[in-house]
């Protein structure tokens, strides 16, 4: 089932959905080294560099009509830049043009859904937007969603109930075509309890290359992504003992026999390992947010800041696939129920 994927990142969320047989045809994201890797990972080099304020839907659907494709597409999906939304953003500026990207996503999904209807969309956010604090926000994002055709439904998830060694809460809000789903009561992925937690995801890893320049990520024994930085701070010679209540966020320890929180937040912010010693690899974050094992199995390109700000903005690709499957099933239930 093909699909458009809207401010796609490295693509976890993409992933999700390709593993459940949703195929992107063309994907968009305004950095660079996003599309590159998202490009890199697929035999099919879909992902295109655009900034999508300025990008029109009629620019899409060109594009789309130019692919020749045998079946339209019948979804987009995507996961607007969210940090303005973030619980952790304590000086958001009201201007700050990341508020406005959702409303983005709704114009360009309303008019496309004009030309060619869609069975639904899927959108992707953090968790805080859901919050009383962005209310106003919230609600109006969801009347767009509505005005442009679409029955709404959202909820959070956590990708903990997912099989990901992380707390990681994300809101989800789905839309059902009016027309094609009239009756439509989707119900979200519930999930289950887990027991996992960051032994289970690496500890088994080697110890990771530390940055230096000219390094060539390709010679790394373990993983081209199993990098971090030299633990400078003398911080990491007097950490406490693993303590997720009263860590300071820059310095957070992991603990072996919990999972994690968010892993990494930019900045080359990434949690501290449990040993102590240094903080996580690029591969360790990935791994603790449900991307393949394995060194041929996914890579992020860019320098190691690039990297960190990819693995801190990806879906869990697990969380997406539950998402992915649970609109497979609604689709098949629905039309073999009417």
């Amino acid at each position: 089932m093909n699909i458009i994927s809207l401010f796609c990142g490295a693509g976890g969320l993409d992933l999700g959905f390709e593993q459940e047989g949703f195929c992107p045809v063309v994907a968009y994201d305004i950095e660079s080294v996003a599309v590159e890797t998202y490009n890199y990972n697929r035999n099919n080099k879909v992902a295109i560099q655009a900034d999508l304020v300025s990008l029109s839907a009629d620019d899409i659907i060109s594009h789309i009509q130019k692919l020749g494709l045998d079946e339209l597409p019948r979804g987009i999906v995507g996961g607007p830049p969210c940090q303005y939304f973030s619980v952790g953003n304590s000086n958001r500026k009201s201007d700050d043009p990341r508020r406005t990207l959702p409303m983005t996503y709704a114009n360009l999904l309303q008019r496309f859904n004009q030309v060619h209807p869609l069975d639904f969309f899927v959108f992707e956010n953090v968790a805080g937007l859901a919050n009383a604090a962005h209310k106003q926000d919230f609600e109006q994002i969801i009347a767009l969603f509505e005005q442009a055709g679409f029955s709404v439904f959202h909820t959070i998830l956590d990708a903990y109930h997912f099989g990901v060694p992380q707390n990681r809460k994300r809101v989800f809000l789905a839309g059902w075509n009016k027309n094609l789903y009239p009756d439509a009561q989707y119900e979200f992925p519930i999930g289950e309890p887990s027991s996992l937690v960051i032994r289970d995801a690496i500890h088994d890893l080697v110890e990771p290359t530390y940055y230096k320049r000219g390094l060539n990520p390709d010679d790394f024994p373990e993983h081209p992504n199993h990098w971090t930085m030299q633990p400078i701070s003398k911080k990491f010679t007097s950490l406490p003992p693993s303590d997720f209540r009263h860590s300071g966020r820059s310095f957070r320890r992991l603990s072996w026999e919990r999972p994690s929180y968010t892993v990494a937040y930019g900045h080359n912010e990434i949690h501290i390992h449990p040993n102590g010693h240094r903080r996580l690899s690029i591969y360790e974050a990935m791994l603790l947010q449900g991307f393949p094992k394995g060194r041929n199995a996914y890579k992020l390109l860019g320098t190691l800041s690039d990297q960190v700000t990819l693995i801190s903005d990806a879906v869990p690709p697990p969380l997406a696939q539950a998402v992915a499957r649970s609109f497979i099933n609604f689709i098949n239930q629905y039309h073999n129920t009417f």
